[in-house]
């Protein structure tokens, strides 16, 4: 369990993440709203159930490192901070503005619960790896969890990050990946395919699991049944919907960079329960 209070809820969570990044794209004018929605779910669990962290201490020694790889789905993990008590949930609302520093890809400078930067694909889980493998030469006990995207996975720089965590044993990482199938202009599998995805991990050296993203219980099961493999770093393929939560946003490559405003940010609204 988290050393935090977040809804109890994480589904609860998931759908306060999902309103949040609408409304926060929209009213900023930022795009990847479709990014965001489809790890609502994940993240949520995350922050929720799994993760080690104290947000009235956000650098305390023994937590739980995060990093977004996909930073472009940074305003679902600046909602996620906000709703677990990293920093107030009104601050949201300067998401994408002129001087904000909660810019459209992921940032930590002034931002409690942010461990990295990230927008330029294929750099979080070198870093991630880099930072598992400090840790164990510090005798350190704290995990590491890197979320990236499908199309990430395109980047060779992930493929030589994969290769030395499995080639150290580093079974103090995590890396989820967001496998909504859609990656930015095109399907992933159009794009260049990924499949089989999994035995590319497990040939790698990693444990790799395969789980429904949206499936609470199911998440939660698997991020608890940490490592899976002793000695092996841990990977879950997260089955997830681009733009889960909005049925018109739902499965389609449009809602990558397009911006929720008038008519279609009132359906939004309305999806997800809140009024127009």
């Amino acid at each position: 369990m988290s050393d935090q209070s977040p809804p109890k809820d994480t589904r609860e969570l998931a759908l306060r993440i999902r309103r949040h990044a609408v409304e926060m794209t929209s009213s900023g004018g930022s795009s990847h709203v479709g990014a965001a929605l489809s790890m609502a779910d994940l993240v949520a669990v995350l922050y929720g159930r799994i993760l080690r962290v104290r947000p009235e201490e956000p650098k305390w020694p023994g937590r739980d490192r995060f990093i977004l790889s996909k930073g472009h789905a940074g305003a679902g993990i600046y909602a996620a901070l906000a709703e677990t008590g990293f920093f107030p949930i009104e601050k949201l609302k300067t998401h994408y503005q002129n001087g904000s520093d909660l810019s459209g890809h992921v940032s930590h400078k002034g931002i409690p619960g942010v461990e990295l930067s990230t927008g330029s694909l294929g750099h979080g889980l070198s870093v991630g790896a880099g930072m598992a493998y400090g840790a164990k030469l510090d005798g350190k006990s704290h995990r590491v969890f890197v979320v990236l995207s499908d199309g990430e996975c395109d980047e060779g720089s992930n493929w030589e990050a994969i290769l030395f965590a499995g080639h150290h044993g580093l079974d103090n990482l995590v890396a989820i990946v967001d496998y909504n199938k859609i990656q930015s202009l095109a399907p992933v599998k159009d794009t260049l395919a990924l499949e089989p995805f999994g035995d590319k991990w497990r040939s790698f050296g990693w444990a790799a699991r395969e789980v429904d993203g949206h499936d609470h219980e199911a998440l939660t099961a698997t991020l608890e049944d940490l490592p899976p493999e002793p000695g092996k770093p841990a990977c879950v393929i997260a089955h997830t919907v681009k733009g889960k939560g909005i049925s018109f946003m739902e499965d389609t490559v449009l809602w990558h960079y397009r911006t929720a405003k008038g008519s279609e940010l009132d359906a939004a609204r309305r999806e997800l329960g809140e009024g127009s």
